[in-house]
Parts: C-alpha cells; sequence; structure tokens
C-alpha cells in the first residue's frame, strides 16, 4: 500500500482529459445552459489558465471572454500574466480595475480597522497578511496571525483575535464578490455563461468565497487536482512563466501564498493525503509516500475533515422552507 501512494497515482492522460472536459463544456454552455460563450477571471495563475484554454477547446477563442480585475492590493504580475494567457489563446480580454468598487465598499477602511484591534498605528501606508502556523506541529492550535510591514520596512507578527480575525475576512472577500459582480455584467451582457475555476483541492477544502469565486455556472476543473491541473497546463501550451508561478491568494498587499493563508501544507503534499484519505489509505501506509510520520498523517487527515465540516455550508445552495418544482 505505501508504495502505491506516490504522485504516480494522480497520473492522468492530459490528451484525453483535455478532450473529454473540452466536449462536456460544449455541451453544458450550448445544450443545458444555452450560453453563446463563457467568461471567466484572468488571475494570471495556473487554474484560471488552464479553465481558459480548456474553453477555447471547447468553444473557439472568439467565445471566450478574459476578465483582468486588479485592485489596490494587486500583484502587477497578476494583470501582465493574465494578458500573456489571452494572447497566447488568442481570446478578447476586459480590463475591470475594481479598486474604487471596494473603496467605496469599505473594503480597505473595514479591513484596516479590524487590524488595528491588534496592531494599533496600522495605517494605509503599512502592508499586511494573514498567516497560519505550521499545521504539522501538534502542540500548535491553528490560530491565525496578522504579519505587518512598516513603512520602513520593519515587520512584526501578532496573533489575531477572534472578532479581528472575522473582520478582516469579511472585509476581503468584498474583493472575489466585486470580481464575480463584474463577470456577470458581462456575460448577462453578451448572454455568456460564467466559469469557475477552483481546482479540487480547493472545491473540496472550501477555499473560496460563498457568492463570490465560488459562484459561477460551470466549473469544468473542480475533479481535478492540483498536480493534475499542472498536467494540463504543459499538455495545453500554458506559458512557462504562469506554470512556474507559486500558488498565492493575490488577496493581502504582502505577497502570501495559499499555503500559509489556508492550506498549512505544500499542496503537492495535500493533494496527495486527499487522495490517500479519500481512498482509505491508512496513515501508517501514507507515511512514507507522504514523507510525514503517521501521526502528522492523522492529523492532516482530520485537518481535512476539519475544513470538510467547517465549510459544508459555502457549497449549499439557498434553503427552502418547502421544495418548490422547476422546470428542468
Amino acid at each position: 500500500m505505501a508504495s502505491a501512494l506516490s504522485p504516480d497515482v494522480l497520473a492522468i492522460d492530459a490528451a484525453a482529459e483535455t478532450q473529454r472536459i473540452a466536449a462536456a463544456i460544449a455541451t453544458l454552455v450550448t445544450r443545458r445552459l444555452r450560453r453563446k460563450g463563457v467568461v471567466l477571471g484572468l488571475s494570471g495563475g495556473v487554474d484560471s489558465s488552464v479553465a481558459a484554454a480548456l474553453c477555447v477547446r471547447a468553444l473557439g477563442p472568439g467565445r471566450v471572454l478574459g476578465v483582468l480585475m486588479p485592485e489596490a492590493d494587486s500583484s502587477p504580475d497578476s494583470v501582465r500574466l493574465g494578458r500573456l494567457v489571452a494572447d497566447t489563446l488568442g481570446i478578447e480580454c476586459v480590463l475591470e480595475d475594481i479598486s474604487s468598487i471596494l473603496t467605496a465598499a469599505g473594503c480597505y477602511s473595514r479591513r484596516d480597522d479590524a487590524i488595528r484591534a491588534v496592531v494599533p498605528e496600522y495605517d494605509e501606508r503599512y502592508r499586511c497578511k494573514i498567516v497560519l502556523p505550521d499545521l504539522l506541529d501538534a502542540d500548535r492550535y491553528p490560530l491565525f496571525s496578522i504579519v505587518v510591514r512598516s513603512p520602513g520596512g520593519v515587520e512584526r507578527r501578532a496573533r489575531l483575535t477572534l472578532d479581528a480575525y472575522l473582520g478582516i475576512v469579511a472585509a476581503t472577500n468584498l474583493k472575489q464578490r466585486a470580481r464575480k459582480m463584474i463577470e456577470y455584467y458581462h456575460a448577462d451582457r453578451r448572454q455568456y455563461a460564467v466559469v469557475g475555476t477552483p481546482n479540487r483541492l480547493e472545491f473540496d477544502q472550501g477555499f473560496f468565497v460563498k457568492n463570490g469565486d465560488g459562484a459561477a455556472d460551470l466549473k469544468p476543473i473542480a475533479h481535478l487536482y492540483k498536480s493534475q491541473i499542472y498536467d494540463l497546463a504543459r499538455h495545453l501550451g500554458v506559458p512557462d512563466e504562469i506554470r512556474r508561478r507559486p500558488a498565492t491568494t493575490d488577496t493581502y498587499s504582502l505577497e502570501q501564498s495559499q499555503e500559509e493563508f489556508y492550506f498549512g501544507l505544500p499542496l503537492a503534499t495535500l493533494d496527495l493525503a486527499l487522495y490517500a484519505r479519500d481512498h482509505g489509505v491508512p496513515a501508517e501506509a501514507a507515511a512514507p509516500g507522504l514523507g510525514l510520520s503517521p501521526a502528522q498523517v492523522q492529523r492532516v487527515y482530520r485537518l481535512i475533515e476539519g475544513k470538510r465540516q467547517a465549510t459544508r455550508y459555502q457549497h449549499l445552495a439557498p434553503l427552502l422552507v418547502e421544495d418548490v418544482e422547476v422546470a428542468s
């Protein structure tokens, strides 16, 4: 069992999978959704790049619209690499800077107020991110901290209170919700469908904002592990610079990886752990393939289940008091 748990268990036939997904996109968009094409946000990351390439395979470049949606805290690389994807695929893209929307909604001011609850001197000249501790340390509870950098370049880290953490997350979630509002504007204008771009790890573990990046008409890569996304990226000709780019949140003004913000483990390790957990591989058998101790694997399994339970609400459609029949 241990020897079977290696990255090889996630290997796919990239050409066959590309063909299968493209055929499904074409059917879902034109027959089920009855839309003329698709809109998706281009973040400059590998997931949105692969999703865009698959949509082009399915529908042709003339029926795929990419939307670039930077804001005040975005990395300049996001727009540059998003344009690179659009140019590589030959699709139209539009630029929608959402900073003014977020300012009007109080995104930045509400976030900063929450940060000042634990870092009183924080102001608009500072930069920030929130981070988790090492989740493999059994003696540490997974509580978030804020990392701030002063105008003079001095960094400090402070433990977040629950109220401060919730305030920061609630404010920054406005970013994902504003982006989705823009995507649906363009979709409505063109009678297009909106494509969501979560991979399996993000979808399974609830790494999305409800009615933000979690909202979409179809999510064509949600069944693929992150390592499989990279396999498709190579096959589809996604530019090397994008395939080499570390997975980021692009939400906070300090550079931040997805691992330190949410997952707490390298994505390749968590991919394999998720597969092992879902296929009933005991911790003792999974440990060698993951490079962890059995106790650490057990902790990872608990963290996987914990995130599933904590984020189950995010997957729910609106609840009804009584079922209402609608035409299928």
